[in-house]
């Protein structure tokens, strides 16, 4: 989703089903959104994340699902 304004969709596809998070952090590592926190069941999903309340700047999503943590990096750019 790079670059993106104001708001951006995340993809991603977890194999089994598990409590999984998804996170925005900034570029100094403060969390400014929490997109999940909970049970999801395996499969694909697509979540927007609508930062119209941030600056331009590089942020990062981190996704942790079932001991796995993939981390990667947008740009908003206004």
């Amino acid at each position: 989703p790079n670059p993106f304004n104001p708001s951006t969709s995340i993809k991603f596809a977890i194999p089994t089903s598990g409590n999984i998070s998804l996170k925005v952090f900034d570029i100094v590592g403060k969390e400014v959104a929490e997109l999940i926190n909970g049970f999801r069941n395996a499969g694909t999903y697509e979540i927007n994340f609508d930062a119209s309340y941030l600056s331009s700047g590089i942020y990062f999503y981190k996704l942790v699902t079932n001991g796995n943590v993939k981390t990667m990096k947008m740009s908003l750019i206004r």
